[in-house]
């Protein structure tokens, strides 16, 4: 891995790109290109990516915490409400990424929880079906980022 430092900013450039090349202009193209390739092989919005996998990782780790710990329950929650508000404000209905399948996973969960919550109250517990349904659509979503 090579690191390249200019003004601050610092570009990494894999073995692989140097070899292919691409060396240091392949690592500066990668530090100012808006767009990151997915583990699908796909090109979508840096920021998008950034904003998903967050989204992800705090709903899955509020799906872990135990509910009766209701402190470390109550962050966990708090944490995965604020990175989906901010997904939703960023990305809802967004054409770069509407139709791509990490985006109709997420909707999915989200959709999921917000049916769940408006039916059995805001503090209720998630039942055992529900989460499974819902980390099943998170690691579905995490697959195509």
């Amino acid at each position: 891995m090579a690191t390249i430092e200019f003004s601050g900013l610092q570009a990494q450039a894999s073995e692989e790109k140097l070899d292919e090349g691409e060396g240091v202009v392949g690592a500066f193209k990668t530090l100012f290109d808006p767009n990151e390739r997915t583990k699908s092989g796909k090109e979508l919005p840096k920021a998008y990516l950034k904003s998903a996998r967050e989204v992800v990782k705090t709903m899955r780790e509020s799906l872990k915490e135990n509910p009766k710990d209701n402190a470390k329950f109550r962050r966990s929650a708090d944490a995965a409400k604020e990175s989906i508000r901010d997904y939703l404000s960023n990305w809802r209905g967004q054409k770069t990424v509407a139709g791509e399948e990490s985006y109709v996973e997420l909707e999915n969960v989200i959709r999921a929880l917000a049916k769940f919550y408006s039916k059995a109250g805001p503090s209720a517990p998630l039942p055992d079906e529900v989460k499974t349904e819902i980390l099943d659509d998170l690691n579905k979503a995490e697959e195509f980022l």
